[in-house]
């Protein structure tokens, strides 16, 4: 397999505080992978440096899924054109809009007609809002939420939301996601149901995944390999039979504990 996401030596500072240190690793297409660690491990920091929301201090990012282009830098929307998109810990979608009009926000860029034709909303114009519609729809079905199609975005079950919002992401034509704790709130029946909907999406669209996630039984279950953080530098890259029993990772969440214990004393 080819890596279709390079990180290489990338630190990001705000102020004094080195939040990522030296953090290198590759995504390999097709591969679904898992990033763990405690709590202010960097993990977060770290998505919001590959999808542009943050600048790197130092290193760089280089996406590779077309042809290969140092994305570290770009502007998010540049990002994501190129075929990468991220989900966040809480749910972003327009909620008072449908299921169906939240997946023809993410296909706006895929329109093909001027401002002008939008302004005056001519026959070029209506021609590409149905044509945006039918494939908006067509995703829907591919994705199994075409039966959702008319429903407020707000009066979806939680666990149904997040599925949503990973389908639009993926309705920008991403080729590789970054999920950020989509399991988060969740009760058990839900997170199964979530875990179920990622394998599927990973293995019939041929998805690159990148996974933050606290519920270590989903991590586990879904993931080829997990990339552990802890205090911004990776401590171990491994499949999860290696990950579960590494004394490094070990001691970092149990550190975390001992933490959380002390201070609730």
């Amino acid at each position: 397999m080819s890596s279709v996401l390079q990180i290489k030596r990338v630190n990001k500072a705000f102020g004094g505080l080195m939040a990522l240190s030296d953090i290198s690793f590759d995504v390999n297409e097709g591969e679904l992978c898992g990033l763990i660690g405690p709590n202010g491990a960097g993990k977060t920091t770290l998505f919001n440096v590959i999808s542009g929301l943050y600048t790197p201090t130092s290193g760089s990012i280089t996406l590779s899924n077309q042809s290969s282009k140092v994305i570290s830098g770009l502007a998010p929307y540049k990002i994501t054109q190129l075929g990468l998109a991220r989900t966040f810990q809480n749910i972003r979608l327009f909620k008072e809009m449908t299921v169906l009009d939240n997946i023809k926000v993410a296909m706006h860029s895929q329109i093909q007609t001027s401002l002008l034709d939008t302004l005056i909303r001519t026959p070029q114009y209506r021609k590409e809002e149905a044509r945006i519609e039918s494939e908006a729809l067509t995703f829907l079905k591919s994705v199994k939420l075409d039966h959702l199609a008319q429903k407020k975005a707000s009066s979806l079950p939680y666990g149904q939301q997040r599925q949503l919002e990973i389908a639009r992401a993926l309705a920008t034509q991403a080729k590789i996601l970054l999920l950020d704790e989509p399991a988060a709130g969740m009760n058990p029946q839900e997170t199964e149901d979530l875990a179920q909907f990622i394998k599927k999406i990973h293995q019939e669209k041929g998805l690159t995944i990148l996974l933050i996630e606290h519920d270590m039984n989903l991590i586990m279950s879904i993931t080829s390999r997990i990339i552990v953080l802890d205090y911004g530098k990776v401590i171990a890259n491994d499949v999860p039979e290696k990950i579960k029993t590494n004394p490094r990772v070990i001691e970092a969440y149990l550190g975390e504990e001992r933490e959380e214990h002390v201070e609730g004393q």
